[in-house]
């Protein structure tokens, strides 16, 4: 037998228990990353409903494979958005990484080795962006578009044009296979856990998202602004480097114009995945997601014989549709 009182301070009990709980599965629902997962589920069931390979395992791991070297790209492009950047000039980078290590490799170098010397040269080629637009003070955007330049006119100097063949142990980045697993899935899968953990467990992780917010605030806080900015962009030298090892292990050549078009694409799954191009907002949860999104629907027009140039119509409209809401989120909150 229960006394009355009793009964209630229970109830009492038991609703602020489940309180948290309740406000915790709101607040997801609220969130970036879970309306991008929905458009993602609901994009993947409409295919499947459409196609019967969709849902096979093969195709699974196709369509992962195919978006790793965006999704390895796209957290450190998201890095730099957050602190209201841009870097136009991944792509380029990643294809001067790629013949670089080609040139490492043909010199027989330890497959080791290759890899740490190919990382840090591509910070060094950031850190370069990261000087210019911290310590000269040039716009982020007129920086890496002349660093894509620079980076593929020095890939095509290097080459002469033409493709460089690659034997080395270092091709397993991008051709090799634990179990039925691609390695480039693998990267891009640990890349992603690091990513999140930094900027969501790490002091200097929250500082980008602080500068993105409101930089001068940052600097009265005592937040080294330009250091941030440098370490963001040196970080995606090295994510562009690893990119471009896995290219050319896919391939077994280092490709002079590996790479063209990528900063499109990297921005694209960025946007799409919830970064605010404003700076100081977004998730490397969100960006991952998105990339996943963007090879969905690449796959779904090639499983639907679908022309490849309706592709490219495809991804402009999707980027355009969600810059376009979070600038109507932007309006509304401000």
């Amino acid at each position: 037998m229960s006394l009355p009182g009793l009964t209630t301070i229970n109830k009492g009990r038991d609703s602020s228990e489940h309180a948290p709980k309740n406000r915790l599965f709101f607040k997801l629902l609220k969130s970036k990353e879970f309306s991008v997962l929905s458009a993602l589920l609901v994009l993947s069931v409409a295919v499947s409903l459409l196609s019967p390979y969709f849902l096979r395992v093969q195709n699974i791991f196709n369509v992962l494979r195919q978006i790793s070297v965006i999704g390895i790209l796209a957290v450190g492009q998201a890095l730099i958005i957050i602190t209201s950047g841009i870097d136009l000039s991944v792509g380029s980078i990643l294809g001067l990484m790629g013949v670089i290590s080609a040139l490492l490799a043909s010199a027989g170098l330890h497959p080791i080795l290759i890899f740490i010397l190919a990382i840090l040269i591509g910070c060094l080629v950031e850190s370069i962006n990261g000087l210019l637009v911290t310590k000269v003070r040039i716009n982020p955007f007129i920086v890496t578009l002349g660093m894509m330049s620079i980076a593929r006119g020095t890939s095509l100097l290097i080459t002469g044009g033409l493709p460089i063949s690659i034997e080395n142990p270092i091709t397993f980045l991008g051709g090799g296979y634990v179990g039925p697993v691609p390695v480039p899935v693998i990267l891009m899968f640990i890349v992603a856990i690091m990513g999140h953990v930094f900027a969501t467990k790490t002091l200097p992780g929250r500082n980008v998202y602080a500068v993105g917010n409101n930089e001068r605030a940052a600097k009265l806080s005592g937040i080294r602004v330009d250091r941030v900015k440098i370490m963001v962009f040196m970080i995606m030298g090295g994510l562009a480097a690893l990119s471009g090892m896995i290219l050319s292990g896919t391939l077994n050549s280092a490709e002079p114009s590996a790479g063209t078009g990528y900063e499109l694409d990297v921005i694209a799954a960025v946007v799409i995945g919830g970064v605010s191009l404003t700076g100081g907002e977004g998730s490397i949860i969100g960006v991952i997601i998105g990339a996943a999104i963007m090879g969905v629907l690449r796959n779904s027009f090639v499983l639907l014989g679908v022309s490849a140039y309706w592709q490219v119509v495809a991804i402009g409209i999707v980027t355009i549709a969600a810059v376009a809401i979070d600038s109507i989120k932007n309006r509304k909150r401000d």
